[in-house]
């Protein structure tokens, strides 16, 4: 049986405690505390979806410091500890695949259809804003 992303974030925190990593320590006791308030939450949610949305706001928050300051290489620091843990990245040809046989199969393609399948599928794999660009873009 394959270990919960929680227990493999536990045994890192371990492992980042005795390389004296502060900010991987930080980012995975963060991550910690976002599983365990997700299971005594009245709505948890996959602890994938955890991690895609605390590294999407880790992302986010560095674009409220300039290039370079200190602040933003912390976040940049974070985000790539917490890449570990998503899965893995789609390309935007491949996106643009998935778009181009979406839109073949359906009858009647316009955004909200293209998007509401595409999302379930790109979910923290793929940009939302720029899945929603493309698709607009093919629909042209």
């Amino acid at each position: 049986m394959s270990e919960s992303l929680k227990d493999n974030v536990s045994k890192q925190i371990i492992a980042a405690m005795k390389a004296k990593d502060k900010v991987r320590l930080n980012a995975l006791r963060y991550l910690k505390k976002l599983f365990i308030e997700n299971e005594t939450s009245k709505k948890p949610v996959s602890e994938m979806d955890i991690v895609i949305s605390y590294a999407k706001k880790m992302k986010d928050s560095m674009g409220m410091y300039p290039e370079g300051s200190e602040q933003r290489i912390e976040l940049e620091k974070e985000v790539a500890v917490l890449s570990e843990f998503l899965p893995k990245q789609l390309t935007t040809e491949e996106v643009q695949t998935m778009i181009d046989e979406l839109k073949a199969s359906l009858e009647n393609p316009n955004m909200g259809s293209l998007m509401g399948a595409l999302s379930s599928k790109t979910k923290g794999r793929f940009d939302g804003k720029k899945l929603s660009q493309m698709v607009s873009a093919s629909l042209k």
